[in-house]
């Protein structure tokens, strides 16, 4: 566990790692081959894990419908194809403007949608994703990756510990909803993930004594939304690649203004745009928050700070 100087896990930290998402895993209809059908599974995923590592504990509630074949595991929610390199918890925070509980997913063990996923061999896809992901971080963290290239298998437990420092990996994911909804519960699905942009910027903080904010940070990698009085200098940004890869690029900038906090589910942006939502581990932020805690304690095992964001966009 991502341990403070003195030793002691914080709180928020303790939550995290130990929050969970209640799932009920139905079989697709397609791959059932017995009567009655098989009932689904209920189970508790961690928010910080990832869905193929729950498959030994859900695959022997199904073993006996399934069709002949090799299986090809996948998820889906609501139609949609689940990318399995995101965090379970970030996944439910963007997918579900209205937190179901339990959250209620298809599995695949036929047919994996090679298209729309990139493959997954299981645990070792999962984990050569995870430690592609350390290293990005570290690149950004310390300016190298040295540390993670060299970890001894039992060394790497210590990357828990590694001290955030300068520049924080945030991993921003913006789901737009076209419609003027006036209740997010009333946002249309997901059906592709070409309607959520990606972020992947490191973020740097500027300013001695003064406060930055999550909503500095927000303002920062979303220059584009605010009002020209809001903007901060961004010196780049890079879209997720489908393996979700990190682009190379330079720091993102805060402004060293001090901004009046906004709250969180409102703001004053360019053309009528309107965020209508952040959340981060299933928790929905004040804004005026200081970024540094949001980082040191709501970060992923990975390193990576994922932040869900929704905005209402006006359509011309």
């Amino acid at each position: 566990m991502i341990t403070d100087s003195k030793g002691a896990a914080t709180e928020a930290q303790q939550y995290v790692w130990g929050g969970a998402i209640p799932l009920q895993i139905h079989l697709h209809e397609s791959e059932v081959t017995t009567l009655p059908p098989p009932p689904p599974a209920l189970i508790l995923a961690p928010r910080v894990g990832y869905l193929p590592l729950l498959v030994p504990q859900i695959k022997p509630f199904f073993s006996s419908s399934l069709p002949p074949g090799v299986d090809t595991v996948w998820f889906e929610y609501k139609g949609l194809p689940l990318k399995w390199y995101i965090p379970t918890g970030t996944l439910f925070d963007l997918l579900c403007s209205e937190p179901e509980r339990p959250w209620n997913l298809t599995i695949h063990f036929r047919g994996y949608p090679a298209n729309l996923l990139i493959p997954c061999e299981g645990e070792d896809s999962v984990k050569w994703s995870f430690i592609n992901a350390l290293k990005e971080a570290a690149y950004i963290i310390n300016g190298n990756c040295k540390n993670i290239m060299n970890m001894s298998q039992s060394d790497q437990t210590e990357l828990w510990r590694s001290v955030l420092n300068g520049k924080i990996p945030v991993r921003l994911y913006v789901r737009t909803i076209d419609e003027d909804v006036d209740e997010l519960e009333d946002a249309p699905i997901v059906d592709s993930w070409e309607n959520i942009y990606y972020i992947n910027c490191p973020v740097e903080i500027h300013g001695e004594g003064k406060a930055f904010s999550l909503n500095d940070a927000i303002k920062a990698l979303l220059p584009m939304l605010f009002t020209e009085e809001a903007s901060v200098d961004v010196d780049s940004q890079a879209p997720e690649s489908e393996s979700g890869e990190v682009s190379d690029g330079g720091s993102s900038r805060g402004s060293q203004k001090n901004e009046e906090s906004l709250s969180a589910h409102t703001g004053i942006f360019k053309d009528g745009a309107e965020i209508k939502l952040v959340r981060i581990q299933g928790i929905e932020p004040r804004l005026d928050i200081p970024f540094g805690w949001v980082a040191k304690n709501l970060m992923n095992p990975e390193q990576y700070l994922h932040i869900c964001i929704y905005v209402k966009a006006v359509q011309p």
